[in-house]
Protein backbone atom coordinates (compact mmCIF):
# COMPACT_ATOMS: atom_id res chain seq x y z
CA UNK A 1 0.00 0.00 0.00
CA UNK A 2 1.54 3.32 -1.04
CA UNK A 3 1.85 6.35 1.22
CA UNK A 4 -0.74 8.41 -0.70
CA UNK A 5 -3.35 5.69 -0.17
CA UNK A 6 -2.48 5.42 3.52
CA UNK A 7 -2.83 9.19 3.90
CA UNK A 8 -6.22 9.21 2.14
CA UNK A 9 -7.53 6.41 4.37
CA UNK A 10 -6.18 8.09 7.50
CA UNK A 11 -7.91 11.35 6.58
CA UNK A 12 -11.16 9.54 5.90
CA UNK A 13 -10.98 7.83 9.30
CA UNK A 14 -10.23 11.09 11.11
CA UNK A 15 -13.92 12.03 11.28
CA UNK A 16 -16.21 10.64 13.99
CA UNK A 17 -19.22 10.38 11.65
CA UNK A 18 -17.23 8.26 9.21
CA UNK A 19 -16.08 6.03 12.04
CA UNK A 20 -19.72 5.56 13.07
CA UNK A 21 -20.56 4.52 9.50
CA UNK A 22 -17.81 1.88 9.55
CA UNK A 23 -18.90 0.67 13.00
CA UNK A 24 -22.39 0.12 11.61
CA UNK A 25 -20.94 -2.23 8.97
CA UNK A 26 -19.25 -4.20 11.76
CA UNK A 27 -22.58 -4.70 13.50
CA UNK A 28 -24.65 -5.47 10.41
CA UNK A 29 -22.27 -7.56 8.23
CA UNK A 30 -24.43 -6.70 5.20
CA UNK A 31 -24.53 -3.88 2.67
CA UNK A 32 -26.01 -0.62 3.94
CA UNK A 33 -28.28 1.60 1.91
CA UNK A 34 -27.78 5.34 1.86
CA UNK A 35 -31.16 5.82 3.56
CA UNK A 36 -30.13 3.51 6.45
CA UNK A 37 -26.95 5.50 6.98
CA UNK A 38 -28.89 8.75 6.89
CA UNK A 39 -31.33 7.44 9.52
CA UNK A 40 -28.74 6.51 12.14
CA UNK A 41 -26.37 9.44 11.57
CA UNK A 42 -29.10 12.05 12.00
CA UNK A 43 -27.35 14.48 9.65
CA UNK A 44 -28.62 16.41 6.65
CA UNK A 45 -28.54 14.42 3.41
CA UNK A 46 -25.74 16.53 1.85
CA UNK A 47 -23.55 15.85 4.90
CA UNK A 48 -24.21 12.12 4.72
CA UNK A 49 -23.35 12.15 1.01
CA UNK A 50 -20.11 14.01 1.75
CA UNK A 51 -19.03 11.45 4.35
CA UNK A 52 -19.90 8.54 2.08
CA UNK A 53 -17.98 10.15 -0.78
CA UNK A 54 -14.88 10.47 1.41
CA UNK A 55 -15.07 6.80 2.38
CA UNK A 56 -15.60 5.74 -1.24
CA UNK A 57 -12.67 7.86 -2.44
CA UNK A 58 -10.49 6.20 0.20
CA UNK A 59 -11.66 2.82 -1.16
CA UNK A 60 -13.08 1.84 2.22
CA UNK A 61 -16.60 1.54 0.81
CA UNK A 62 -17.72 0.08 -2.50
CA UNK A 63 -20.88 1.69 -3.89
CA UNK A 64 -23.35 -0.38 -5.87
CA UNK A 65 -26.33 0.99 -7.73
CA UNK A 66 -29.53 -0.93 -7.13
CA UNK A 67 -32.38 0.63 -9.08
CA UNK A 68 -32.65 4.20 -7.86
CA UNK A 69 -30.81 3.42 -4.63
CA UNK A 70 -27.18 3.12 -3.71
CA UNK A 71 -25.95 0.47 -1.35
CA UNK A 72 -22.47 0.29 0.12
CA UNK A 73 -20.25 -2.64 1.00
CA UNK A 74 -17.23 -2.48 3.24
CA UNK A 75 -14.00 -3.08 1.33
CA UNK A 76 -12.46 -5.64 3.65
CA UNK A 77 -9.33 -6.04 1.53
CA UNK A 78 -8.34 -2.36 1.73
CA UNK A 79 -9.21 -2.23 5.43
CA UNK A 80 -7.08 -5.32 6.10
CA UNK A 81 -4.15 -3.85 4.14
CA UNK A 82 -4.41 -0.62 6.14
CA UNK A 83 -4.49 -2.51 9.43
CA UNK A 84 -1.49 -4.56 8.31
CA UNK A 85 0.39 -1.34 7.56
CA UNK A 86 -0.44 0.07 11.01
CA UNK A 87 0.74 -3.18 12.59
CA UNK A 88 4.15 -2.75 10.94
CA UNK A 89 4.52 0.58 12.78
CA UNK A 90 4.44 -1.17 16.16
CA UNK A 91 7.98 -2.37 15.63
Amino acid sequence: MDSKKIEKISRALADPHRLRILEKFKKKHDPLYCSEIHDFLDLAQPSVSHHLKQLVEADLLIPEKEGRNLKYNLNQEVLNDYIAFLTTLKG
